[in-house]
């Protein structure tokens, strides 16, 4: 004979509401100083390019980046012969590289930390938590208003 089917005493994992969510990444771009960290492949020739559009896109909108961050992957030949391997899920970067990042976050007294890659949730709030600041992607800032304030960020005019 079968033994009735119990229910499950244990809790059930607790997900912040949206709006809990909105409020641990929501700050202000205008007027804020940020580290501007990038992120790119050894085969991206153009990333100085890159980081210097995003800095003028920031600076448009009235974010003053005090200090750029690049970490270049499968440069070096140590750094080749790991391209096969995956990189850090948890924070994008490499250990050393956050290390620098919060160390120059600190010297410089910045507000945030923009990521020219696109972050997941896990990596935000991972790396929110490392670097003791809001960590975003640019996408998320220059986002318009309205998808902005529905991602969790203001953009005050």
């Amino acid at each position: 004979m079968h033994q009735p089917r119990r229910r499950d005493r244990r809790l059930a994992r607790r997900v912040p509401s949206e709006p809990a969510q909105r409020r641990a990444f929501r700050f202000s771009a205008v007027g804020a100083d940020v580290v501007l960290v990038g992120y790119f492949s050894a085969k991206q020739k153009d990333f100085e390019t890159l980081m210097a559009s995003a800095a003028r896109e920031l600076a448009a909108r009235g974010t003053r980046v005090v200090v750029q961050i690049v970490q270049r992957r499968g440069v070096s030949a140590g750094g080749v012969r790991k391209m096969g391997l995956p990189y850090s899920s948890r924070t994008l970067l490499s250990h050393g590289k956050v290390r620098e990042v919060a160390q120059a976050c600190d010297q410089a007294n910045a507000d945030a930390v923009i990521f020219v890659a696109s972050l997941t949730e896990h990596q935000r709030r991972t790396l929110t938590g490392m670097l003791g600041r809001p960590a975003v992607s640019l996408s998320d800032i220059l986002l318009p208003t309205d998808s902005s304030l529905k991602a969790g960020f203001r953009n005050t005019p």
